[in-house]
């Protein structure tokens, strides 16, 4: 079901077994292990509650013990502290859906703000792995889940395969499943849903926006893909040919028409958008920085709410943000105060 595991089989016996692991949902790794030998092996672990870990697992005694955790500034964090889960989603063809979620203990979920996170491209898969900079907006009383759509290979190579190309439709219709699931069962409050994704997930976000307005309170859309066809059909652009695997060619018809049915740009029209906040970078030579702006301009246009709709261009930036642990920290920092504001949250 998505999850990675370590098999250990003794050699004389024939005998398998696995390596125990004690929370839901996690990120695990072989470390370097190059005695043949030995009865000790090393493997790599962290997860939403879990800074990164290196565990030393005796083999022959089935024990382990911490060799090295990677430790965190503020000295009164607690694993302990935090909880998180994966629950599964049902899509409207009945597929289950993998999300997983993290939040502080104590919290009442039901009136909770949550961030909802989505990529949903290309066969990657988000790992449920530790953010320090994300601690920050649990202790301030969100839930943070993760979507683990189609267009991503969680659940392997078919997953990946019914999120591409003329299925691609699933990847946001998933997206917008687990939002209603979250919301509805209780895992946050359902009027205070927000939604991210930068790059391809920025086109999940263009997407999802005008499927679905209404389930959102916010939206973050980072250096997005947002205008599909256009971008598809300009064949000059160094990465268009290689993407035709991915979306579909737009010369031939029947991908030009699907691709047109979900493209972010081409699919606004005169409605309530909830407050967005969009980011290019001016060096972006993935999602040139005209794309997101040109789809902001005619965001401007159409829609027909107050509500804000910020457009940040880092006029330093390229494709992954600015360089920098500092860069990087500032545009984490200007996302959170961006829902954290929507919600009142001033300090």
């Amino acid at each position: 079901n998505g999850l990675r595991k370590i098999k250990l089989r003794n050699l004389s016996s024939g005998v398998d077994s696995y390596i125990s692991i004690d929370e839901e949902t996690y990120s695990l790794n072989l470390g370097l292990n190059d005695d043949y030998t030995s009865d000790e092996i090393f493997y790599s672990y962290n997860s939403m509650t879990t800074p990164s870990t290196i565990f030393q697992y005796n083999m022959a005694s089935n024990t382990k013990k911490v060799w090295f955790e990677k430790s965190l500034m503020d000295p009164s964090f607690k694993s302990s502290d935090y909880e998180s889960q994966r629950i599964w989603a049902t899509a409207n063809d009945g597929e289950k859906i993998p999300v997983s979620i993290v939040y502080k203990k104590g919290i009442d979920l039901k009136t909770a703000p949550c961030l909802l996170y989505g990529y949903g491209s290309y066969g990657y898969t988000i790992p449920d792995g530790f953010s320090a900079l994300r601690i920050s907006l649990l202790n301030r009383g969100f839930v943070f889940a993760s979507a683990h759509i189609r267009g991503s290979k969680y659940m392997g190579e078919t997953w990946y395969e019914d999120g591409k190309l003329q299925k691609k439709m699933n990847t946001f219709t998933d997206f917008i499943n687990a939002a209603e699931f979250i919301g509805h069962m209780g895992y946050c409050d359902k009027e205070k849903i927000y939604a991210q994704g930068g790059s391809a997930g920025g086109l999940l976000m263009g997407a999802i926006v005008n499927l679905a307005p209404y389930l959102w309170k916010g939206i973050v859309s980072q250096v997005p893909f947002v205008d599909v066809v256009t971008t598809m059909l300009d064949e000059s652009i160094p990465l268009t040919t290689g993407e035709f695997e991915e979306w579909g060619n737009p010369n031939d018809p029947e991908a030009y028409y699907y691709m047109l049915k979900y493209s972010p740009y081409d699919n606004i029209h005169k409605m309530d958008y909830p407050a967005m906040f969009v980011t290019t970078g001016y060096h972006d030579s993935q999602v040139q920085y005209w794309e997101p702006m040109k789809y902001v301009a005619k965001l401007r246009e159409y829609k027909t709410s107050a509500n804000p709709l910020i457009f940040d261009c880092n006029m330093d930036a390229g494709h992954g943000g600015g360089s920098g642990r500092s860069n990087e920290r500032l545009e984490v920092a200007k996302v959170y105060a961006f829902i954290l504001g929507l919600e009142g949250i001033l300090k």
